[in-house]
């Protein structure tokens, strides 16, 4: 995997402590293995920051906010970076992790198989 620049990592340090609402909703329902899966919120990949990232899965969460709206041609290619990389990308509106939140973990657990761990 490609390491991040200093920069990147800082600021994915900092954005830790910033997280959006819809945001903070996901990392309760992720956080402590919740899934079987150990998840990283706001981590480095390259020159990108993934909202969550399940390192054993090689799997990204992101959530969209209004913005996304509009950079979707950033997002598109951001997307293929990241899945050239090996890594599965999987987006969630802001407005879906807060109005549905069940449905949201629901997806996540049927794309992450039981740890045997």
């Amino acid at each position: 995997m490609v390491r991040s620049p200093d920069f990147i990592r800082e600021r994915a340090k900092n954005l830790r402590s910033s997280m959006t609402q819809p945001e903070r909703t996901l990392w309760f329902l992720l956080r402590r293995n919740s899934l079987g899966w150990h998840f990283r919120r706001q981590h480095p990949v390259g020159p990108y920051i993934l909202d969550f990232y399940c390192a054993a899965l090689r799997l990204c969460i992101e959530v969209d906010g209004p913005v996304h709206a509009e950079q979707a041609e950033r997002d598109e290619r951001r997307t293929n970076w990241l899945k050239k990389e090996g890594i599965e990308v999987i987006r969630f509106s802001a407005d879906e992790v807060e109005t549905r939140p069940a449905a949201v973990i629901g997806t996540i657990a049927r794309l992450a198989p039981p740890s045997t761990a």
